[in-house]
């Protein structure tokens, strides 16, 4: 199969006794796989989202710093990729000249599978910084299992980087937003109860809080591995966590100062509550009265020769109103505001109630063609179990009724009609008849 025996006039680390065939066959589909494997990492790195969003992004303190390790990292994997594939598509190329390989081709192949004959030009090595492991120099010489090796440290190197700054992105940003939402409507509620910069200590607190998240946001999205902290012990790429520690004192800090809004609205607390449920009633009567001016446009277009009453708009008497209600609630006018916000509470529960009432009084028509379209596929159903699907009359009885209760616009009162005629078409066909044709009183009706 093969000839055991090292190579002759091989100078420096012998690669050891020369390949069998079985052996060169078994090496090169191993190093195959490999090679697959390797071009599919690279791949996906390449298109890596956080590898993206790197490239994209105005970076800065120690992300700027490596970032830029990791993309001479990657442009060096690609170089030695391109070495890898070119000395295994060398010993591929050698071992298709025979079935049988001579001694010849045997040395050259364990050569090429075993020697350090694989030559990486080091294409930065005039400048500054060039090489990444070392002394720079012209170019470098390899085994293909040192180059895996050295391929596997550079793709770790750059993917930990990645994955890391990946992972603070998806985390970090979103949070800050979130919060800063949350500090913004804290900050309108507080506004609202005369809580400001200057005149209130939470005030105040609220403004830091705003310039730190501000801050904040904007180191974390120029420099993420700042806010990264690797996990103790782990070697795998993107071990760690972000480092949550300024956005949690944030939280915290916001969380104390709702408290203490929360507190001075406690004391209003019974009156204010009332105009929101006034409010919210108002804003479900809008809702509600806003549907029902879609149904109807819907109705009008589905249904024919159907009475469908009109929609009124919001009522602007009672926002006028609420907005006094509240006028007087800021200016603690708590007498005027009294008498007031009971007839509002009891005047918007009545413009709820009329909403509903427009919107089911509109809808009624799409309702009563639901029902028949149920019912008269509820006794096509019925005829089916009894084996007369096939009955001509009932076919067309179905196939009218149907075309009236699928086609816009729907006359309710004429396809009504093509249902009861089918039903009763339906029932007479069901009914027993007695001697003589005569029904005999016990068949179905339903």
């Amino acid at each position: 199969m093969g000839v055991a025996g090292s190579f002759p006039g091989f100078t420096g680390r012998p690669p050891g006794p020369v390949m069998g065939r079985d052996e060169a066959d078994r090496t090169l589909a191993r190093l195959g796989a490999e090679h697959e494997a390797i071009e599919t990492s690279l791949l996906a790195l390449e298109e890596h989202a956080g590898r993206r969003l790197l490239e994209g992004a105005t970076l800065a303190g120690t992300t700027k710093e490596r970032w830029g390790s990791a993309k001479r990292s990657i442009a060096l994997l690609w170089r030695y990729f391109d070495a890898y594939a070119g000395a295994l598509a060398s010993a591929r190329e050698i071992r298709a000249r025979r079935r049988y390989p001579g001694r010849s081709d045997l040395v050259a192949l364990t050569e090429l599978l075993r020697g350090d004959g694989v030559t990486v030009a080091n294409q930065g090595a005039a400048g500054p910084g060039a090489s990444l492991t070392g002394p720079a120099r012209l170019s470098e010489r390899f085994t293909l299992e040192e180059l895996v090796a050295r391929m596997n440290d550079l793709y770790s190197h750059a993917l930990d980087m990645i994955l890391a700054s990946d992972s603070v992105w998806s985390a970090l940003p979103a949070r800050i937003d979130l919060l800063a939402a949350e500090l913004r409507r804290t900050g309108s509620l507080a506004h609202s109860v005369g809580v400001r910069p200057g005149e209130h200590p939470a005030g105040d607190d609220l403004e830091s809080i705003a310039e730190e998240l501000t801050l904040l946001r904007a180191q974390v999205i120029s420099d993420p591995l700042a806010f990264w902290m690797p996990g103790p012990g782990s070697a795998a790429p993107g071990g760690g966590r972000p480092d949550t520690t300024r956005y949690d004192r944030a939280a915290r800090a916001l969380e104390d100062v709702r408290r203490e809004i929360e507190a001075v609205l406690a004391v209003r607390q019974d009156a204010e509550q009332r105009l929101v449920q006034v409010r919210d009633l108002l804003s479900r009567a809008n809702r509600t009265l806003a549907e029902a001016r879609l149904a109807r446009g819907e109705v009008l277009a589905k249904i024919a020769a159907s009475e469908v009453p009109a929609v009124s708009g919001p009522p602007t008497v009672l926002q006028e109103r609420l907005a006094t209600a509240s006028a007087y609630r800021r200016h603690a006018q708590w007498n005027r505001l009294s008498p007031l916000l009971e007839s509002l509470e009891r005047e918007a529960e009545e413009e709820l109630l009329r909403a509903r009432e427009s919107l089911s009084s509109v809808t009624e028509p799409l309702a009563v063609r639901a029902e028949l379209r149920g019912r008269l596929d509820a006794y096509k159903a019925k005829v089916a179990r009894h084996g007369l699907a096939e009955d001509p009359l009932l076919i067309e009885r179905y196939d009218t009724a149907r075309r009236m209760l699928w086609s816009a616009p729907c006359d309710l009162r004429v396809a009504g009609g093509a249902v009861l005629r089918y039903q009763r078409a339906v029932t007479d066909l069901l009914t027993p008849r007695g001697p003589g044709g005569q029904d005999d009183g016990q068949g179905e009706t339903s």
